[in-house]
């Protein structure tokens, strides 16, 4: 069982960056009006500029979430979890290391996950500083899907995002369970130009996916369904045995923050889980499906106002790509920072 406790270290503030440029949902289909697509995809608009790669946004984030903790740039950690990095290589957690001016003796490294990612990104940083010394740690995650030309994707927005982690003995346990069914694993998959299939002429001919839109093998293709039903599914079933273990109950969770995927997708979770809408804050009505960043920047976008200088119990779960799954209970307190949202 995939389960971890970690002790003695908090979650001490988030930040976000996204592009300035709104880009507003219409229909792309004549079945639906443009009011009536947005609702049954749940995005309204979202933050789209080719100006930006999900490291200048998390780089941004970073820079204002240091800033606002007031901490120097002895920082011993810092994770970057992303599919769309700068470079195939170096990892962009090296890029981001020199812009950012961090001291040579911070560690640096890559995590190539989605949906999941921002959680498993938590587990590895929150792990490698229980090992050790490491006293502070940066865990960025986010993604701007720009790597090759393709038609802008109504439900996917950019975003990056900035978790700030800093030991101390007083903190409360952070829980996790993590998961992953690799027999899934091509759900959700660019098929072109990695070691696999590397880039040709052909890699670039458009062929009709099973959504009806046509996708080159370097685009992201997903099958929906199977998506949806392993969504409604696993979700529900992680938060509670999770919960279980840690000898909590959904009641006394103030907020479930998800990946923030698909509207109907959640609302199917939180009537399997019976949330309060209260309990369950949303920004895929103004920022789309945001990938890795979508936890972190919900919480910073909709709960900046609510959560600061109190104590509340937070869910995050996240769960697609892979197919992988993460779920993790946390407790902030009143020194969170959550800082504004930063707008390149």
């Amino acid at each position: 069982m995939s389960f971890i406790k970690i002790e003695n270290i908090r979650i001490a503030g988030f930040a976000a960056g996204v592009p300035s440029n709104i880009v507003k949902t219409v229909s792309t289909t004549d079945k639906y009006d443009d009011e009536s697509y947005i609702e049954s995809v749940g995005v309204r608009e979202k933050r789209f500029s080719n100006d930006f790669t999900a490291s200048d946004l998390c780089e941004a984030a970073a820079l204002r979430l240091i800033s606002d903790l007031g901490w120097d740039k002895d920082i011993d950690l810092m994770i970057m979890v992303t599919q769309t990095p700068d470079y195939i290589l170096p990892a962009t957690s090296c890029v981001l290391h020199g812009k950012l001016g961090l001291a040579k003796s911070c560690m640096c490294l890559d995590i190539n996950l989605g949906c999941s990612g921002w959680v498993y990104g938590l587990s590895v940083a929150l792990s490698l500083m229980s090992a050790g010394k490491m006293r502070k740690a940066l865990l960025l995650a986010g993604d701007a899907r720009k790597q090759v030309p393709e038609e802008h994707d109504q439900l996917f927005g950019y975003a990056g995002t900035a978790t700030a982690l800093e030991y101390d003995e007083n903190s409360s346990a952070i829980y996790f369970d993590l998961g992953t069914d690799g027999t899934g694993y091509d759900a959700i998959i660019r098929p072109g130009g990695g070691s696999r299939n590397p880039i040709t002429a052909e890699s670039l001919i458009l062929q009709e996916c099973e959504d009806g839109r046509k996708r080159h093998a370097c685009q992201t293709r997903m099958k929906g369904m199977d998506v949806f039903a392993f969504g409604i599914t696993t979700a529900p079933k992680s938060i509670k045995k999770l919960l279980k273990e840690c000898g909590e109950e959904v009641g006394l969770v103030d907020y479930f923050v998800f990946h923030q995927a698909n509207v109907k997708m959640l609302e199917t979770i939180s009537r399997k889980l019976t949330l309060t809408p209260e309990q369950m804050p949303l920004s895929l009505i103004r920022f789309g499906n945001t990938s890795s960043a979508s936890i972190p920047l919900t919480i910073v976008t909709e709960l900046r106002e609510s959560v600061p200088n109190t104590r509340k119990k937070i869910v995050g779960c996240g769960f697609g790509v892979g197919l992988s799954w993460g779920t993790v209970l946390f407790d902030t307190d009143e020194r969170l920072i959550i800082s504004d949202l930063q707008e390149l």
